[in-house]
């Protein structure tokens, strides 16, 4: 009863930032939506200190993953800047009626003190999702429309997306264009 007033019935993407006060995100996600439901709470990141959420396996580990992982991509290196992200537990199928094709898995997301920085969040995005879009290419090839050509003969470059860490995405950002 004391939750009533807080608890919100919309579409989630469809929402204007509910609270002018931090709020705390709690759910089970449609796991048709639930990459998009983490970019929408990534621009409310300011208000939301903490989400706890279970998501299908596949999206809650790649949210978790560690740069040289095969799961590290454009969810993980978008949203590790700003949270740190444990991978709490596995939910089988077998706990649902009827029982899902898919399994799932519990993170909690909890804004990070670590201090990191970069250009901009506008720079940050553009070259994660750039970086990522051709994934099996080396950087060099993938984000190479942002860099002026003496920037690409860095050795950084020759290297693919997945393997750099937070902090050197961070770094090149004040080299863009």
């Amino acid at each position: 009863p004391a939750l009533k007033p807080h608890l919100i019935h919309q579409s989630f993407l469809d929402m204007e930032v509910p609270f002018q006060e931090s709020f705390t995100i709690i759910g089970n996600f449609p796991y048709n939506i639930s990459t998009q439901i983490l970019f929408k709470i990534l621009d409310w990141k300011d208000q939301v200190p903490v989400v706890i959420g279970m998501f299908q396996k596949e999206v809650a580990q790649r949210a978790a993953a560690v740069p040289g992982s095969k799961a590290f991509g454009v969810l993980s290196a978008l949203l590790q800047p700003y949270y740190d992200i444990e991978y709490l537990f596995n939910v089988p199928a077998t706990c649902f009626n009827p029982p899902p094709k898919v399994e799932s898995g519990v993170i909690r997301l909890t804004r990070t003190t670590r201090e990191l920085n970069f250009r901009s969040d506008r720079h940050y995005r553009l070259l994660v999702k750039t970086a990522f879009n051709q994934r099996r290419k080396t950087m060099r090839n993938s984000v190479k429309s942002l860099f002026a050509p003496e920037e690409l003969k860095d050795e950084i470059f020759s290297r693919r997306p997945e393997t750099l860490s937070i902090q050197e995405f961070a770094a090149l950002t004040f080299k863009m264009n």
